[in-house]
């Protein structure tokens, strides 16, 4: 079996988008698997099919780079609107499609996709950490400026897998703020280790910062590994709603990888 991929990357966070709207591949957890290694495979972050689904132009399905199907992915939602307007399944600027986490609107100009992400109608505000829901479940800790060096790895590990979080997992994201700029390191469950960038929580990082009044303004520019996010919304009493995240999008490269039937 062959399949025809495009490998795409945003911010640093990457990916392999394959067209399944003829449903052509139903794709094992351990193919998927192989495809995202970088030692053995093709090597991405995670791998979307791209599907048919009514009402919509079409539905984003997530797999992280263990195989499994994850929940909501920001970077990986923008690189699917640049897939979708690249392979004509879009013919203008703007699309409505459909995820595990419900639809979103996106905007694309060149390069640059803006994604709606999900409403936020709980913010959970510990002594020393928040914990939000943007379509994937982040855990936000604030670090102090004047420390240079955080081990994302040895510390992320150890709070994704704490017995609080050890049935479904969480996304760890360390946070300062510099400047009204957010700098942002994720550790990824589901790929289980630091990524460049990560969509959902760079936008939990910026409402977590507002929320708590690091921050005064409702349009936030966020630092990455891989590059820079804008992060902007609305506040409705305890809720934010109008959520975008927006940046840079890069097709990489086309191509074909041969199955042993």
């Amino acid at each position: 079996m062959k399949i025809i991929f495009l490998k795409y990357k945003a911010t640093g966070n990457d990916f392999i988008i394959i067209n399944n709207t003829e449903k052509l591949f139903l794709l094992s957890e351990k193919i998927i698997k192989n495809m995202c290694n970088r030692n053995l495979g093709i090597g991405a972050d995670g791998l979307i099919l791209i599907e048919k689904i009514k009402k919509y132009d079409f539905y984003m399905k997530y797999y992280n780079s263990d195989g499994k199907e994850g929940t909501m992915c920001g970077n990986g939602g923008r690189c699917s609107v640049h897939f979708a307007k690249k392979i004509g399944i879009i013919n203008n600027n703007n699309t409505l499609f459909q995820t595990i986490d419900g639809s979103h609107y996106a905007s694309i100009k060149k390069n640059i996709v803006s994604l709606n992400m999900k409403n936020i109608e709980l913010v959970e505000v510990y002594k020393k950490h928040i914990c939000i829901n943007t379509g994937s479940p982040h855990h936000i800790l604030f670090i102090d400026n004047n420390k240079n060096y955080i081990n994302v790895y040895n510390k992320g590990i150890k709070i994704r897998f704490n017995k609080k979080n050890l049935k479904k997992g969480v996304n760890v994201n360390f946070v300062k703020v510099k400047k009204n700029i957010l700098n942002v390191r994720t550790y990824e469950r589901g790929v289980e280790n630091e990524t460049f960038s990560c969509g959902t929580g760079v936008t939990a990082s910026a409402i977590a910062a507002y929320n708590i009044k690091k921050l005064l303004y409702n349009k936030i520019l966020v630092q990455t590994l891989g590059g820079a996010l804008q992060v902007k919304f609305e506040k409705l009493l305890k809720s934010y709603k109008e959520i975008f995240l927006k940046g840079e999008v890069t097709f990489v490269y086309k191509g074909i990888l041969k199955l042993a039937e």
